[in-house]
Parts: structure tokens; C-alpha cells; sequence
């Protein structure tokens, strides 16, 4: 395939994207993640076919599929990642807060003095920990893992369900997880967006795709169809009950 000076691709006969194959709700093999539709949809905006590349999303992800040449998109990543080169933003999201709506108590912030003798589930090395250290809640934090396999855990889903049962008061969590247990569950939940604190990590964060920093002409096209198709997009997010922020930092209905 002939290459621009840049070493480009000048043509592209298929849309190789990474994924990682057990991590509802972003993606799995079944095509069953919002990730999966939203690459569809960009796929048939370029009139190419949609190739997953699958790896699973631990250390060493990157390096393994598009820093490897193997694919040439990553659908979801902090937009301004200092690994690779992102579009634009295709969605606003936060960690969020998740307990029962019969808890008798309502979220406010970190300073609220009945979260005192709480327990709080926090998905280790997670930013809301920090939060949890700051405001003296961690001694009756429980942990959860972060780094796992996917083909059998799931600490979110853990986490989730553990609030359900209670085992736990309240969980922190990245908003996606826990905005789709929810809404798949159908479970009766409350969820409110963690605010970022100065001396603290933000909360809150732009999610964008990833593109090699040498394909400027590839990364020009797919923000072209993220903007054509936002609205699209922002649909099958909302389907999957993923909570989303305007630019002001202000939830969206959902």
C-alpha cells in the first residue's frame, strides 16, 4: 500500500481496530460493547469494513496493538494521552458515587459528616482515592482490584453488587462501569457525579480515540465522522446508561 511522505497510509481498505475482548460495557468479541457500535458507525462513514484487533486492556496495550502497527485505532483514551496521538473528544464523563436510593441520605461532597462511619468501596489506584484520604474515609474503605483479568472478573460488577447486598454503603467508580451495571441491572441506585478538588486528581475527563502521531491525515478524517455523527453517538451512550457532562461540567439528563 503506497505511503505519504509522513509514512501514512495513503488507503485504507479496512478500519483495524483495538479492543479488548471481555470489557463490557466498552467492548467484547460478541460485539456486544458501545465501543463495538461507535466503531461501526465510523467504519461506515469511511466505506471501510471493521476489523477488531484483540488485546486485553492491560500494561503494555498500546505498545502491543497500535504502537505494534497491528491496528490503527484505540476507541476510548484520555483525550491529550501522552502515549498517542487522540481525536476529538467523543464524549464527557467522571467517576461517580453509586448507593441505594433507600440509604436514606442524599451525596452532597467528601465534607458530608454522615459518610464518617461509611463504608466505601474504591477500586485501588483509582483518582477518587485521593478524595477518600483527603476527608479521612478510608479507614473504612474496602478495596477492590484494579488490575484483573476480564475473561473472569469484573470489580466494578463486584463492587455493584456488593452496594445491593449490602456489604458496602457506597462505591466510587468510573462512570461508564458504573452507569451501565445500573441501567442492565435495572437496579435500584443512585448515582452522582464525584467533583475534582484542588491538590487532587480531576475527576472528570474528555474520552477520545487514539491514532498514531505519524497518520495526521487519518486523525483529520475520523474527527470529521465523530462530528457527523455525534449525535449518534451520544445515543448509543446514553443506551448504555453512561453518565455525560456538558462542557461545563454539568450532568446530562438521562
Amino acid at each position: 500500500m503506497p505511503q505519504s511522505p509522513t509514512g501514512e497510509l495513503v488507503a485504507r481498505t479496512e478500519l483495524r481496530v483495538c479492543a479488548d475482548p471481555h470489557n463490557l460495557p466498552f467492548s467484547n468479541e460478541q460485539g456486544e460493547g458501545f465501543e463495538n457500535r461507535i466503531a461501526q458507525i465510523i467504519g461506515q462513514e469511511l466505506s471501510v469494513p471493521i476489523k477488531f484487533v484483540w488485546f486485553p486492556q492491560i500494561i503494555g496495550f498500546v505498545r502491543n496493538t497500535l504502537g505494534a502497527g497491528k491496528c490503527d485505532l484505540v476507541m476510548g483514551t484520555v483525550a491529550g494521552d501522552e502515549v498517542m496521538e487522540t481525536t476529538s473528544p467523543y464524549y464527557f464523563t467522571s467517576y461517580v458515587i453509586v448507593y441505594r436510593n433507600d440509604s436514606g441520605w442524599t451525596f452532597t461532597d467528601f465534607d458530608d459528616p454522615k459518610l464518617k462511619p461509611l463504608h466505601i468501596g474504591i477500586v485501588a489506584g483509582t483518582p477518587p482515592g485521593n478524595l477518600l484520604v483527603s476527608h479521612g474515609l478510608m479507614v473504612n474503605a474496602k478495596p477492590y482490584q484494579l488490575t484483573v483479568d476480564t475473561r473472569f472478573e469484573s470489580p466494578a460488577q463486584e463492587m455493584i453488587q456488593d452496594v445491593v447486598d449490602h456489604k458496602i454503603d457506597a462505591g466510587l467508580l468510573w462512570g461508564p462501569l458504573a452507569g451501565y451495571y445500573i441501567r442492565h441491572g435495572h437496579l435500584d441506585l443512585a448515582m452522582n457525579e464525584v467533583k475534582s478538588e484542588p491538590q487532587s486528581p480531576r475527576m472528570s475527563y474528555h474520552i477520545a480515540m487514539g491514532v498514531r502521531a505519524s497518520a495526521p491525515q487519518w486523525r483529520r478524517r475520523i474527527n470529521a465522522a465523530i462530528q457527523k455523527h455525534q449525535t449518534e453517538i451520544t445515543a448509543i451512550l446514553a443506551d448504555y446508561g453512561i453518565p455525560l457532562l456538558n462542557e461545563q461540567g454539568t450532568p446530562l439528563a438521562r
